[in-house]
């Protein structure tokens, strides 16, 4: 099973890794793609090994630039994609086709083929070009996942919330077992 990671140059980097570590637990082999704000955006957030850690999960690393890349074609099978974080600029190419890098266009791919995409779109507050974005994506079947805490599981750290939040984009995409904690019924 392939899955698609791209990482956009939103804050909140951690959460590419995370995911990742997700799908390596449930054998999942990761097709990623980093954009060059990505790349930056890991080593201030997260430290500079933070990109390398990510190249030594994935199965293989395409170059953004490369729209020749196996990923950017439907006849190449994949289990579905998140975009992990999804910046404001990532999520209007992905609602208005504009297949302009292998981000976007493995993106676009997951929409023609109903494949399942996630999109961790991070920025606020939102305008209403971005409320009209998410829209315009989740029409075409995106499920759209603000990276927001589930306060009621009591979080102790951010990394408590950046694993929780995480495991709810993995679980989306269906491929085992849910992995995140769930509500328990309890106050």
């Amino acid at each position: 099973m392939r899955v698609v990671l791209g990482v956009s140059g939103a804050s909140g980097a951690a959460l590419a890794l995370a995911c990742a570590r997700h799908l390596a637990r449930l054998g999942a082999r990761i097709d990623l793609v980093l954009s060059p704000m990505a790349e930056r955006t890991l080593d201030t957030e997260v430290g500079p090994d933070a990109v390398g850690e990510l190249e030594a999960i994935a199965a293989r690393r395409h170059d953004i630039r490369d729209m020749g890349a196996t990923v950017a074609s439907g006849s190449h099978p994949v289990a579905g994609m998140i975009v992990a974080p999804c910046s404001m600029r990532s999520l209007a190419a992905i609602a208005h086709g504009l297949d302009d890098n292998l981000l976007t266009r493995a993106a676009g791919v997951q929409l023609k083929e109903r494949r399942p995409l996630v999109l961790l779109a991070r920025e606020a507050p939102l305008t209403l070009a971005h409320l009209r974005n998410m829209t315009a994506a989740t029409e075409m079947g995106a499920v759209i996942l603000p990276p927001v805490p589930a306060f009621y599981l009591r979080p102790n750290s951010v990394d408590d919330i950046v694993t929780q939040i995480a495991a709810r984009a993995v679980d989306l995409l269906r491929l085992g077992p849910p992995v995140a904690a769930a509500w328990d019924g309890k106050s």
